[in-house]
C-alpha cells in the first residue's frame, strides 16, 4: 500500500477532500494523509459538507502540519494549491516522488450558499476525475520518474 501526502498551505479544504477521495476509492493500494505548510487549524465546514453529499465519512478530517508526518514513509506528495507547491518542503519528503496538482481554492469563493457550493462541487469534481486518473496507473510497477511524470501530467490536466 503507497501512502499519499496531498499538501496545501491551509490544510483546510482541497487537501482534505483529495485525502477523503483518494481513501474512498482507492481501495487497499493507496492510503492517503493530507496536510498543510501553515495550516489553519480547522478543517472548512463547506469541504465536509461537500464530502457528505458525496456520503463520505467527515469525522476523522483535521487540520494538521506536515510536520506531523516525518517518519510516516511516504511514498508519494501531491500539491494541490500553488503556494504551496513553491515552498521548500521538510527534507523527510526530498526522497519521495512529487506532483502538482494545483486547483483554485474555493475557500476563497464568495457569493450566495449556491454560488459557493458549486464552487466546492467543482473542485471535488476535478479532485475525482485526477484521482480515478491515478488509479488507472499501473504505479506498482512503475519507476519512479514515470509516477512522476504521469502525476504532473494528470495535474496538468483542466479541471
Amino acid at each position: 500500500m503507497l501512502k499519499v501526502l496531498i499538501l496545501c498551505t491551509g490544510n483546510s479544504c482541497r487537501s482534505i477532500l483529495a485525502e477523503a477521495l483518494l481513501n474512498h476509492l482507492g481501495g487497499d493500494r493507496f492510503k492517503a494523509f493530507s496536510a498543510g505548510s501553515h495550516p489553519t487549524g480547522k478543517v472548512n465546514p463547506h469541504a465536509l459538507a461537500t464530502l457528505k453529499r458525496h456520503g463520505i465519512p467527515t469525522g476523522e478530517f483535521s487540520s494538521r502540519s506536515w510536520d506531523e508526518f516525518e517518519g510516516t514513509g511516504i511514498d508519494i506528495a501531491i500539491t494541490v494549491c500553488d503556494q504551496a507547491a513553491g515552498e521548500v518542503c521538510p527534507v523527510y519528503l526530498n526522497s519521495v516522488v512529487r506532483a502538482h496538482w494545483g486547483l483554485p481554492d474555493p475557500a476563497h469563493v464568495t457569493g450566495s450558499p449556491n454560488i459557493i457550493e458549486t464552487a466546492f462541487e467543482a473542485t471535488y469534481a476535478a479532485l475525482e476525475k485526477r484521482i480515478h486518473q491515478m488509479l488507472a496507473l499501473p504505479v506498482e510497477t512503475m519507476s519512479r520518474g514515470e509516477l512522476t511524470d504521469a502525476l504532473n501530467k494528470i495535474g496538468a490536466t483542466t479541471p
